[in-house]
């Protein structure tokens, strides 16, 4: 229920367009030849002639057509150049390096079939005609200039709705709206971390947070996750022999485990952050297909020392690039003043498409579908990995993530060449720890593609059966 780009034809005019671009790119029509009237063309497609005629303008547009005044509309030389390619055959995808950049780059091209280390749901999960049709924001939306660094209003007041339904009272001043929760991430480190400085992660954790702060040359110091959340004695002693103060986490649906932070667990971090003077950032990508009542470092907190990071990328769409920030006022005006620094501002055009969106509840019954695709995935991959012998980290709940081990003597790297050999892509679980490889080998998986059988395959063919 989420893109903007739909995959069929929605209006007369678009029909049009896509029969008469067909037939030229099937060879049908040929460079050169007239395309019928205007009348014959609307008594051929059942349309009117100012249809047609919209419709020719928009070939002409994409260079298939040229027009010829007084004498018609002509296939142009242009539109054989733009008749797509056949399809390659698909072969082995060359991997040269099993790093965090290589898997990010992945997860974007996506040249690999098989998606068992995909970061993201398959794209029928995120689709829907409904929000195709609904996805048409005003004249004025795509007109209007900047607008407030801030974001869109009406959002922002939305959003501290949707907060206040999850026990974080905060006022839409204190919202700032982003393109995507990256962006807000790296805004805050920006804003908090010099060169040189140390900084708490979870570890395992999310690794294109590792290659933000190495870009802004922090000293990556990783607290070890466990089921139930963070080890809290572990960040205490982290935090006391290195200096930091800040600290990121992503508190439920732990990207790459999966697991959640208990209440007891968030009393106690919210207590050690307060003895040792902790800034804790709370990233919180699943929680509109999470229950509100589950604990939340923001909602015990109050945003005192909780920066909050939310985004519709996991649920809603990853090309809205729309996210968001809720702090106490004086760290949402600092971020406000480096966002208009260093980005001027957000979309405000891709901000009135969620707020449509989330006003008018297609959002909200998106939801309760892609929650139980969720859960009916997690429950088939949970009996994948069982079979295949392999034990799941913990008790993950809501993502789209587990944590799986495997035998001690696998090869993770090996493993992942030989993998995208067969065109299957496995993210190992060294990318997820700062320190690098170590311990015994984990890889993360994503439940939306576990019951592809080409994955239980290979593993019995490659890691199983050895």
């Amino acid at each position: 229920m989420d893109t903007i780009v739909t995959r069929e034809p929605r209006t007369r005019v678009e029909q049009v367009v896509a029969g008469l671009t067909e037939r030229i790119d099937r060879g049908l029509l040929r460079t050169g030849e007239r395309l019928p009237s205007i009348r014959a063309a609307a008594a051929a497609f059942a349309v009117s002639k100012n249809t047609v005629v919209n419709a020719y303008e928009r070939l002409v547009a994409s260079g298939r057509v040229e027009s010829r005044p007084g004498s018609g509309f002509y296939v142009s030389a242009q539109g054989l150049a733009l008749r797509p390619a056949p399809a390659a055959i698909p072969g082995p995808v060359p991997l040269r390096a099993v790093d965090s950049v290589w898997l990010l780059r992945e997860q974007l091209d996506r040249h690999y079939e098989v998606r068992v280390g995909d970061g993201r749901p398959p794209p029928a999960w995120l689709e829907s005609p409904e929000a195709g049709r609904h996805l048409r924001p005003s004249r004025a939306a795509a007109s209007e200039s900047y607008g407030s660094p801030d974001g869109y209003l009406p959002l922002r007041r939305g959003l501290a709705l949707l907060l206040a339904e999850r026990s974080i009272q905060v006022e839409p001043g204190c919202v700032l709206l982003t393109a995507g929760a990256n962006h807000a991430l790296d805004l805050i480190i920006r804003q908090f971390v010099a060169p040189g400085e140390p900084v708490l992660v979870d570890s395992p954790g999310y690794y294109p947070l590792f290659g933000k702060l190495r870009l802004a040359k922090a000293r990556i110091v990783g607290v070890r996750r466990n089921p139930d959340g963070p080890d809290v004695a572990h960040l205490e002693a982290m935090a006391r022999a290195s200096g930091a103060r800040l600290f990121f986490t992503q508190s439920l649906a732990h990207n790459p485990t999966g697991c959640s932070l208990t209440l007891p667990v968030a009393h106690r971090l919210l207590q050690r952050a307060g003895t040792l003077d902790l800034r804790i950032v709370e990233s919180d990508p699943f929680a509109d297909v999470l229950p509100a009542a589950q604990a939340r470092l923001a909602a015990l907190d109050q945003l005192d020392r909780v920066i909050y990071v939310g985004t519709f990328a996991k649920t809603l769409s990853a090309s809205l690039r729309c996210g968001y920030v809720a702090a106490r006022s004086d760290v949402a005006e600092a971020l406000r003043d480096l966002k208009m620094v260093t980005s001027v501002n957000s979309s405000g055009f891709v901000e009135r498409i969620v707020h449509d969106l989330i006003e008018s509840g297609r959002y909200r019954r998106h939801l309760r579908r892609l929650g139980g695709r969720i859960e009916a995935a997690r429950l088939q991959g949970r009996a994948v990995l069982h079979g295949l012998g392999l034990p799941v980290f913990g008790e993950p709940r809501g993502g789209y993530y587990l944590w799986c081990g495997l035998p001690a003597a696998c090869d993770l790297e090996a493993l992942s060449r030989r993998a995208a050999a067969r065109s299957i892509l496995i993210a190992p679980g060294g990318l997820f720890l700062p320190e690098g490889p170590a311990g015994p080998p984990m890889m993360r998986v994503n439940v939306a593609h576990l019951g592809d059988p080409r994955f239980g395959r290979f593993m019995r063919d490659e890691v199983v059966g050895r």
